[in-house]
């Protein structure tokens, strides 16, 4: 199980901590658990820098006002309980997000649970 826990100056945001690695890079930060975002991950501009991604593509990405917007997309492992998977990671500034696709993947069962301020990833089988 991996216990996330909710944003320290934002209380409301939801957020876990993830291993994501290219080559012999490997980065822990933090990612909102964004339910609205179906990709696998969105990461920083300087994140990708720091792991060397290298874009294979570019796909086109709704923001939060509705507008689209070209963002490039790299391939990454991430990792979560000691299972290492592919994802899709976009490249774009701002918060750090772990999508649907993600839990998905992992084959994890999310519960956010505002009322005790607990938050649980679960493998499923």
């Amino acid at each position: 199980m991996i216990r996330g826990f909710f944003h320290p100056t934002r209380p409301n945001i939801p957020v876990i901590q993830l291993a994501v690695a290219w080559g012999q890079s490997v980065t822990y930060p933090h990612f909102v658990l964004d339910t609205g975002f179906s990709g696998d991950l969105k990461v920083s501009k300087e994140v990708a820098q720091d792991l060397g991604l290298v874009p294979i593509a570019t796909e086109p990405v709704s923001n939060m006002n509705g507008q689209i917007v070209q963002a490039p997309v790299a391939l990454a492992y991430a990792e979560m309980e000691g299972e290492k998977k592919p994802v899709s990671i976009l490249i774009l500034e701002g918060m750090h997000l772990a999508g649907i696709g993600l839990y998905s993947k992992f084959g994890h069962k999310l519960v956010i649970d505002c009322k005790n301020r607990t938050i649980e990833l679960t493998k499923v089988l």
